[in-house]
């Protein structure tokens, strides 16, 4: 991947060998930028950020030639929405507080520099913060509030207002941008860069650490370079050509927004927004698989005038369950109706809607996992001991059942089929279907997107074959978006 600064007048700035400027208006009109199939990094120093402006041109096109651009198309309008500084101050938690623990003013600033804090008090700050925003120079302003700090506005710095020396700054942190990525990339040609969007302070995290080292060892081999990244880096995301999300997902939640945003960005995204919809709702599954004639548990929708009439007509004992509920939260197992009324409306006070079902225990759940409309792996999880659930939780912690990963021929023919055939009315992402086998015949539970895939567990017959599988899905469906990319020398 070729990087270029592209700005005003680069008679402007200092001399550099370590960075290809390139004038605004040639990279607007000259053919090597506009038909080239060369992969360009730009970073984006135009002084006029504006709708329309020149530097609005050069995101807009570079977003349209599939170049990764910093600051992305809309950055500069989105910084002075005061909704969306509301939620950049929220995730700088205490930063702030660290970065004016000195300041006995009302008010506070910290100019940022690619990240780089003029203040080196405010390192920790502007780091945050660039990661947030994804724009190169920025001043943000804050204002004392109730014995903390509050973010009020931030401006983008505009070159002209920038010292001789400062410019000389500038280049050396953008030359040290693109060499971040450099040496991850290092002795390396990648074809592609795919981002692992995870959380490496979870508890219940869909993969294990060694899970996601597997995965970037297969790919890797494949031509794709891997960055792990979080929250933070939610700008960030049209720096890649694909986004594997290992966060647990749900629709009110940042996984919903990044799978959003990686599609309007035209990456290749596991698991697709539909997908997430879709299977994060127990309801819409419900409706999805009665309607299409997949084999599940019978389900009654209740509401929250209905629980008189429901607990008189349903057959005991059965599951509570919220729509949403994940990793055996939100269930409940009622056993007789004089508890039902009670637990009803302990679910019902965080949702309109409840599902009940029968009781049908089992020894253990299979978990089928279907890659792009195909079985990927078959695993038994066992309840956990003296449960009625995989996952225990109690006063003294969490406890999980055994499992066993089976290779997909010794699964039952006919659970398989019945994981394949939900999913198809899913989407063609990564799924794990939960199915009860009850006297021989299989029974849907659930369809997850975003299953677990851990080291030592989903992988223990395919073993690198499954984080194989997975990458040539990303490689395929990148190519046939994007078509082969040539290296610049």
């Amino acid at each position: 991947m070729q990087h270029i600064v592209v700005v005003d007048r680069p008679q402007d700035w200092p001399t550099t060998t370590s960075v290809e400027l390139v004038a605004a208006r040639a990279y607007l009109r000259e053919p090597r930028f506009a038909d080239s199939n060369t992969a360009f990094k730009v970073i984006n120093l135009c002084g006029k950020h504006t709708y329309q402006g020149i530097g609005y041109y050069v995101s807009l096109l570079a977003n349209a030639r599939g170049h990764r651009v910093t600051p992305p198309v809309g950055a500069p309008q989105d910084i002075k929405s005061r909704g969306f500084l509301e939620s950049v101050d929220d995730d700088l938690g205490s930063l702030t507080r660290r970065a004016f623990a000195g300041v006995t003013d009302e008010k506070a600033t910290a100019l940022s520099f690619f990240g780089e804090a003029e203040d080196p008090a405010h390192a920790r700050l502007t780091k945050k913060l660039f990661r947030l925003l994804d724009v190169p120079l920025f001043r943000a302003y804050f204002a004392r509030e109730d014995e903390d700090w509050v973010l009020r506005r931030i401006e983008l710095v505009k070159p002209k207002e920038l010292t001789d020396e400062q410019r000389a700054h500038v280049l050396e942190y953008a030359a040290r941008h693109f060499d971040r990525r450099s040496r991850s990339r290092a002795l390396k040609s990648y074809r592609y860069d795919l981002a692992i969007l995870h959380d490496p302070n979870a508890v219940d995290a869909p993969s294990n650490d060694r899970a996601l080292a597997r995965f970037e060892r297969a790919a890797e081999k494949r031509g794709l370079y891997v960055e792990r990244i979080v929250r933070a880096d939610y700008r960030r995301i049209a720096e890649f050509d694909a986004l594997f999300i290992r966060e647990t997902t749900s629709v009110n939640h940042h996984t919903y927004r990044f799978a959003r945003k990686g599609e309007a960005e035209g990456l290749v995204v596991i698991d697709d927004p539909e997908s997430i919809l879709r299977c994060s709702n127990k309801i819409y599954l419900a409706e999805l698989l009665e309607r299409n004639h997949v084999p599940h548990l019978a389900t009654r929708i209740i509401a929250k005038d209905e629980i008189d009439e429901a607990a008189a007509e349903l057959a005991y004992p059965l599951v509570l369950k919220k729509p949403d509920g994940s990793f055996s939260v939100g269930s409940l197992k009622v056993m007789e109706r004089d508890k039902f009324e009670a637990a009803a409306e302990s679910l019902l006070e965080d949702s309109e809607l409840i599902l009940a079902q029968p009781f049908r225990p089992t020894e253990y759940d299979w978990r089928i996992g279907v890659l792009d409309g195909a079985p990927l792996f078959a695993c038994r999880y066992f309840m956990a001991k003296n449960h009625w659930q995989i996952i225990k939780r109690d006063g003294r912690g969490v406890s999980e059942g055994e499992h066993e990963t089976v290779p997909i021929e010794a699964a039952p023919a006919a659970v398989v089929h019945a994981a394949v055939t939900a999913t198809k009315l899913i989407g063609d992402g990564l799924y794990g279907v939960d199915v009860k086998e009850i006297d021989g015949k299989p029974y849907v539970i659930e369809v997850n997107d975003n299953p677990n895939l851990d080291a030592g567990v989903e992988d223990q017959v395919l073993d690198d074959a499954l984080y194989e599988k997975l990458v040539d899905v990303f490689v395929r469906r990148i190519t046939e978006k994007k078509g082969p990319v040539t290296e610049a020398s």
